[in-house]
């Protein structure tokens, strides 16, 4: 492998690592956070690729698709967590299962009613449909490159948000106790509704970014799921920079192992996570290591 060729994939990997923080990131709030377990979050990833061809489809403009995913998906985590998830928070992890698989269900179901059962694809916007030529045989797609400085800006105001706003320092008083959080009359529980809600939009986020670069099609968020779930676990649960650092690794691991090792590389990353909780048990940055 040549020096370009490596950069290359090098980028798809890291392409791929921050997608997937983006989407984990979302996840491990939830969990780390509210304390509530969340299997309907791949659905959620899908429900925004969704989106993003249903509103691209009929006005033609994929930033519209994009902040009206974005938008639709928040309010909507915030008609969950107000109907159902602020139910489930202390409750035990069993009810929480129960109830995000049956969100599973029933946005499977709304997602057939809608919009069918078909395969569809997203154009990206007109200005990022090119490509940098590398070599007389390689290129590489613009809208790749839009992707990546997209996701770290996200990874920016994500971090931002988290360690120098007053927000952010609530949701790590709430990380850390939430009962003394509520017994100092901070409003915890308030935060809590804008926490899942804007975990289901960053989820919800990743599948709009995503759908000019893949196909839409039923069921894609269950491999992300399982993937962001890995992230969490792998980078401590609540630890959002353990999930970036997370992400990342699987990043670059699945794009280089199905280079280097094709035949082995659908199970590099459990190899990888394995290997990490056999030297920290709680994550690259959990509490208790």
């Amino acid at each position: 492998m040549d020096a370009l060729t490596f950069a290359v994939q090098l980028l798809n990997g890291l392409q791929y690592g921050l997608v997937l923080f983006l989407v984990a990131s979302g996840l491990t709030l939830v969990f780390g956070i509210l304390g509530v377990i969340n299997l309907a979050h791949g659905a959620f990833y899908m429900l925004g690729a969704y989106l993003a061809w249903w509103i691209a489809a009929y006005t033609g403009s994929f930033m519209l698709a994009l902040i009206g995913g974005v938008a639709i998906s928040f309010v909507l985590g915030l008609l969950l967590e107000e109907i159902f998830v602020k139910r489930m928070i202390g409750r035990d992890h069993l009810a929480q299962v129960l109830l995000s698989f049956g969100l599973i269900l029933v946005i499977d179901e709304v997602r057939q009613i809608l919009f069918g059962k078909d395969v569809h694809s997203v154009a990206p916007p007109a200005w990022l449909k090119g490509s940098i030529q590398l070599t007389d045989i390689l290129s590489y797609p613009v809208y790749r490159i839009a992707l990546c400085v997209v996701c770290l800006v996200m990874a920016a105001i994500i971090f931002y948000v988290i360690q120098r706003t007053r927000l952010g320092m609530i949701i790590r008083a709430g990380a850390e106790n939430r009962d003394m959080t509520r017994a100092l009359g901070i409003p915890f529980d308030k935060v809590n509704r804008y926490v899942f809600a804007g975990g289901i939009a960053l989820a919800a986020l990743g599948g709009i970014l995503v759908s000019p670069i893949s196909t839409v099609f039923p069921g894609m968020g269950d491999g992300m799921l399982i993937l962001s779930f890995v992230v969490v676990v792998l980078g401590g649960i609540g630890s959002v920079a353990g999930a970036a650092i997370g992400a990342l690794m699987i990043g670059l691991t699945d794009t280089f192992g199905k280079v280097f090792f094709p035949q082995f590389s659908s199970i590099l990353i459990y190899v990888l996570m394995a290997g990490i909780l056999l030297w920290r048990p709680n994550g690259l940055m959990g509490k208790g290591n």
